[in-house]
């Protein structure tokens, strides 16, 4: 039986996976979705000093009070800054397999401003005008979706040591279909690497809406 730790991308809460962590469920593993501070059902936590490191310590302590080890470490979009962190820090022995759907793969000192393109850029600072600190959803996402901590968007990931280099286990899922995608550079530059696995999945960016029985079966490699 495999941990699954859903994690999802910006704006949306852990809702987003609950379709996905009931099949692994039906199919005999744990699957835990979580949603970060400021979004979701914690929106109401949401404030300018909510940032990234304040998303690495979610997941860390969703970690830590579930009692989870071994863990597969879910993430879609904007949520790969998060695990790059969690997978950095966390102990010896708690993740042993890192899952990236259509997500930033961060170095130290990388921020998502950094690495995403100027399109996106845009949607992070016109989504912020109101108040300067909460990105508001772009136009066409679920009415579910609540506004985006501008911090978490600009803040550098600051990695401490050598935990994803422990784990054997990487696989990268690039979503081909749709367009202004910032992760085709990522894709090309994984795909040539031995210590990743890749996976193309021609659909949109919502991968557990237009393609779930492809990306189960990927989560469900080697499980």
């Amino acid at each position: 039986m495999a941990t699954f730790i859903l994690v999802p991308g910006g704006w949306h809460g852990g809702w987003h996976y609950s379709g996905l962590a009931d099949r692994l469920r039906a199919a005999g593993h744990r699957a835990l979705p979580v949603t970060l501070t400021g979004l979701g059902e914690r929106a109401h936590l949401s404030g300018p000093a909510v940032n990234l490191e304040t998303h690495i310590e979610d997941v860390l302590a969703v970690l830590a009070s579930e009692r989870v080890s071994d863990a597969v470490l879910v993430r879609h979009s904007y949520a790969g800054m998060v695990i790059t962190g969690v997978a950095d820090r966390a102990a010896p022995g708690l993740v042993r397999r890192l899952v990236y759907s259509d997500a930033y793969v961060p170095e130290n000192g990388q921020s998502c401003w950094e690495l995403t393109t100027e399109a996106f850029r845009q949607i992070f600072l016109s989504g912020a005008a109101a108040d300067g600190f909460s990105v508001q959803p772009p136009p066409g996402l679920d009415p579910r979706t609540t506004a985006h901590p501008l911090a978490s968007f600009l803040q550098r990931l600051r990695l401490t040591g050598d935990g994803l280099g422990r784990i054997a286990t990487r696989d990268y899922v690039y979503l081909s279909g749709w367009t202004g995608t910032p992760f085709t550079e990522v894709h090309e530059r994984l795909s040539k690497d031995p210590e990743w696995r890749t996976h193309v999945l021609n659909c949109s960016h919502n991968v557990v809406r237009d393609a779930l029985d492809d990306f189960q079966r990927i989560l469900l490699l080697d499980e």
